[in-house]
């Protein structure tokens, strides 16, 4: 059993380590966080909740009050793990790593929980986030058997970049609270920030307010007693009243003030310092004193352009630097003594609000690691007022420079064959770091290029020095990998190179790309050195452009995508023939840049190179039905976009030609049939043929049979098809059957969306459409509610100028104005109209979306007036329903609600002013709508009948024509013979 213990513990030593910042913790004023302690604690033993969030702004004490929390927490045995974030550079870290880490705190806070950690670093490798939270974290804490919940606590969290990835995968513990709950920190409410996912977890929230000034006065006091003070000329309870005032409750502010006149070596007394800070903090707002002390604690600290220069010369190295480096090390980078990188470390700890572990004052470590968050910020300002700021791309070219002269000055490899012999960490740093650093410090451009120093120096590395630290680049990055049995083959592919660069940097990208991990930032790194090199390598350029335009679907960045397009263009400019498949690519990247920012002019362009690839490959080309897809499904983004009928029918044509070039079992007929099935709806939307409507949907059936329940990918058909069946819905009676089988696959297809992904706006979207079509059905409030928050959610996903964007904003305006047509809540009406404008301002006038804009902004305004009676509101309607029916095109599906609406909103004019002009105008709309389909349900036609015959009998009151009796009289006959009563009751809610 002894041995079992200690090989265990052997196997918890190996996880992830969360960094020592024992060194300098902020201290925690006494009582000055009281209510939010109880407030903790109170939620600990009494809320089944899985989370409990803090947040509030930069320097109100966040990190102070997480630490505490761990402190109480630990000493009476109810801390799991503490973890933060702010402790090494966030994007670093995964989402795996976090939760290891956190495993390996749980086991040296509880070691009873070690051997179910143990287990799960065997069982839970390369599984999905939710089963390895289940493994580290929640089967320990099973074991352990403890009668109440453990808590985890994330301090930062938003400063982490894979945070949604993490809290998404927390869904899963809301029926496990009993066993772990989570306390976390974070500048903005993860609520009314919408961080994806969290409304699927219990999450309570809680503002951090500033400290009170009673509590910053006693630290102040206390504190201004330990400050060495000069000549006796000492604070007065004056400057104590004063500095309470200007913290505005930060304690950070606090903290560094004092930090400031505690500072050994300032060549001004303590009492000049303190004059300064007030005279120059006094008259500044609140927002703005933590920068202005963060300018005049720097000031202070370098005064002279030489001291300037020697900062922004050392915090600009740490602010890109990867990994810790000895000071001797670091001075050599720099080329800075010693005595002056320990100096400038000593003036800035001052600003530090971490230090780093005992043991390592040596060594110099990357600034994220040590330094707040708002003063990493301000650094990076670029102001004109502001001396001391830094720019990362001048940064990112030094430390880029100085690794490739340390990699032209390594030992040959015979020097490293004795077993004993190893790399320094600035030489392994440099072999690891060195092509992230050029590339993200240098320019693309060619001449540019040739005269950069990086250039010059590569030019001097010799064929072995290549191939060294090609093999030493792969063992660092590839360890499990990188065998002695394979040694052998990489030195004959590396000598077969024969010392080109180019082609070095380019094979390791695709042996980073064979690897299980995720090397995306090495492998871009290594193509974009290699394009400078040689930017003739057309394979290479394709290669980067797959690569960026990879990372642009993931996380659905607009740069990522641009990036593909600029790398798609240089590969085809270097094809003496133009090449489809590079053509289609590059439409490809256009059609994703142009789903961003729906610049038209940008799909244009992707449709002709699309057309240009398909003149390449004739029937019977091979790769045809590669090209006939690309076209095709551009041309019906055009067709979304601006509606062009033509558009559409070419695209319909394509698919099918595609379709039967992709016979089954042909591995890519699902992306045809889900392309096809859409454009069939699209063209059902313009003819209102049902049989159409109805091929589109099968083709999607069979597309999402083609995609089994473990497919990944299975999210993008579930999606499809349940918004074709909420069309369906509106043609069929019984259509709630159809409704819900359309909600339950919008349901299926978010729950396979991260909340990183890019898709995930759009599902999410959709279900808010779905949720409120059923309470539309239903009057079911909790599915309108639901529905609001998943639409909110798809708005704060939407990049700013996203094509898109307009139609989230309007769905949240109608699903806020039913809200109001719910409970009478006039706020959600006036939120409800006021996103509604601002959707309808997004459109240009020939979007075909428009009219649905128009319609809807119409409805919520006559509501308004029905609140109200602002005469205005309805008159303003009524003006925006006339222009979407008349913007509506003809055989328009929605052509037959929009006459309802409109007849309402006349009818109610009528009541209003009693003008028969208005009526006449309704009776129009009412015989239009019947003449609208004739062949439509019963129950359609006998509404539409009833509304008539309301209008000619308020007509013939007011006229007494005879002709409108007469008429009434045979519609009532009409109602009769299909048996609904003429005029028995009105259509109030219009349905």
């Amino acid at each position: 059993m002894v041995g079992i213990y200690h090989y265990n513990i052997g196997r918890l030593v190996t996880l992830p380590k969360h960094p020592d910042t024992s060194g300098k913790a902020v201290e925690y004023l006494a009582d000055s966080r009281k209510p939010d302690v109880e407030k903790s604690w109170m939620w600990i033993l009494s809320s089944t909740g899985l989370i409990l969030c803090f947040y509030g702004p930069a320097g109100i004490g966040k990190s102070t009050l997480a630490g505490h929390l761990s402190e109480e927490l630990r000493s009476v045995g109810r801390l799991a793990a503490s973890i933060s974030m702010s402790a090494f550079p966030t994007d670093t870290p995964g989402p795996e790593t976090i939760i290891k880490m956190l495993a390996h705190e749980l086991g040296n806070i509880h070691p009873r929980a070690i051997p179910k950690i143990v287990e799960a670093m065997y069982r839970c490798h390369g599984t999905s986030l939710e089963t390895h939270i289940e493994g580290y974290i929640v089967e320990p804490l099973r074991l352990l058997g403890h009668p109440y919940p453990l808590i985890i606590i994330l301090d930062a969290i938003d400063e982490w970049r894979d945070h949604p990835a993490f809290i998404k995968a927390l869904a899963p513990l809301n029926s496990k609270s009993a066993f772990v709950k989570f306390i976390i920190t974070s500048r903005l409410n993860p609520h009314t920030s919408h961080l994806p996912g969290i409304d699927q977890i219990s999450a309570h929230t809680y503002p951090l307010l500033p400290v009170s000034k009673k509590v910053m006065k006693n630290y102040f006091k206390k504190h201004l007693e330990t400050v060495p003070w000069v000549d006796g000329r000492k604070a007065n309870g004056g400057d104590v009243i004063k500095l309470a005032e200007l913290s505005a409750g930060l304690p950070v502010w606090a903290s560094t003030v004092i930090s400031m006149l505690s500072q050994q070596f300032s060549e001004s007394p303590p009492h000049e310092i303190l004059a300064g800070i007030l005279a120059s903090q006094w008259h500044v707002g609140a927002n703005e004193r933590l920068v202005g002390l963060y300018s005049n604690a720097l000031t202070r600290l370098f005064p002279s352009p030489d001291a300037q220069t020697y900062f922004r010369r050392y915090f600009g190295i740490t602010l890109v630097l990867r990994e810790s480096l000895p000071l001797s090390d670091f001075s050599t980078l720099t080329g800075m003594p010693p005595h002056l990188v320990s100096k400038i470390q000593r003036s800035l700890s001052a600003l530090q609000t971490r230090s780093p572990p005992e043991g390592s004052e040596r060594m110099v470590h990357p600034a994220t690691t040590l330094f707040h968050l708002s003063f990493l910020e301000y650094v990076q300002a670029t102001t004109t007022e502001n001396l001391f700021a830094i720019s990362p791309f001048d940064s990112h070219s030094t430390l880029g420079l100085t690794y490739l002269k340390q990699i032209s000055s390594l030992p040959s490899a015979s020097a490293y064959l004795g077993p004993s012999l190893t790399l320094r960490d600035v030489q392994r740093c440099a072999v690891k770091y060195w092509p992230l650093h050029v590339s993200r410090g240098t320019r693309r451009s060619g001449v540019g290029w040739l005269e950069t120093p990086h250039c010059l120096t590569l030019q001097t590395l010799s064929t072995d020095a290549q191939q060294w630290w090609a093999t030493l680049f792969l063992k660092i990055l590839l360890p499990e990998r990188y065998r002695s049995r394979e040694e052998s083959q990489v030195h004959r592919d590396l000598k077969a190179m024969e010392g080109k660069m180019t082609s070095i940097l380019n094979w390791l990208a695709c042996r980073l790309g064979e690897a299980d991990e995720d090397h995306w930032d090495f492998q871009v790194a290594c193509l974009e050195v290699a394009v400078r090199i040689d930017s003739g390598r057309g394979e290479i350029w394709s290669e980067l452009g797959r690569l960026y335009g990879k990372k642009g679907r993931t996380t659905g960045s607009l740069k990522m995508h641009e990036e593909a397009v600029l790398a798609f263009r240089s590969a085809l400019e270097l094809q003496q023939d133009s090449q489809a498949g590079l053509l289609d690519k590059l439409g490809d990247a256009l059609v994703s840049c142009y789903i961003q920012h729906g610049n038209t002019t940008v799909l244009n362009e992707a449709i002709l190179h699309h057309r240009n690839a398909l003149a390449l490959r004739p029937v019977p080309h091979p790769d045809r039905h590669m090209s006939l897809n690309c076209l095709a499904s551009s041309l019906r983004e055009y067709h979304q976009r601006h509606g062009g009928i033509n558009a559409l029918k070419q695209s319909i044509s394509l698919f099918r030609e595609a379709l039967a070039l992709r016979p089954a079992p042909h591995p890519d007929r699902h992306r045809t049939l889900r392309g096809l099935g859409v454009s069939l709806w699209n063209l059902f939307e313009h003819s209102g043929d049902i049989s159409v409507l109805n091929e589109g949907i099968s083709h999607l059936r069979e597309a999402l049979a083609l995609q089994p329940a473990s497919n990944p990918d299975r999210d993008g058909p579930l999606n499809t098809l349940a918004v074709v069946l909420l069309t369906l819905v509106n043609e069929v009676d019984g259509g709630i059957k159809i409704l819900k089988e359309a909600v339950s696959h919008l349901r299926a297809a978010l729950a396979l969306k991260l909340p990183t992904c890019p898709a995930r706006p759009m599902v999410l979207h959709n279900l808010g459409i779905a949720l409120c079509k059923l309470h539309d059905y239903t009057g079911n409030t909790d599915a309108l509610n639901e529905s609001v928050s998943h639409l909110r959610e798809a708005l704060a996903l939407w990049p700013k100028h996203h094509p898109y964007r307009f139609g989230s904003l309007g769905l949240l305006g109608r699903a806020r104005w039913l809200v109001y047509c719910s409970d009478g809540n006039i706020d959600a009406l006036n939120e409800g109209i006021s996103l509604l404008r601002e959707a309808l301002g997004l459109l240009p006038a020939s979007h075909r979306h428009r009219c649905i804009q128009l319609n809807t902004l119409g409805r919520a305004l006559v509501s308004s007036y029905e609140h109200d009676g602002d005469i205005g509101s309805l008159n303003e309607g009524i003006s925006h329903l006339r222009e979407a029916l008349e913007l509506c095109p003809s055989s328009h599906v929605y052509r037959r609600p929009f006459y309802r609406d409109l007849y309402n909103s006349l009818r109610l004019q009528f009541e209003k002013i009693g003008e028969i002009g208005v009526l006449n105008e309704a009776i129009v709309i009412c015989r239009e709508s019947l003449a609208f389909r004739p062949s439509g349900s019963r129950r359609r036609v006998g509404y539409a009948l009833e509304r008539l015959l309301v209008l000619l009998r308020k007509r013939f009151e007011v006229t007494g024509d005879e002709r409108d009796r007469e008429e009434i009289q045979v519609l009532q006959q009409d109602c009769r013979r299909i048996g609904i009563q003429g005029g028995a009751q009105e259509m109030k809610n219009g349905r």
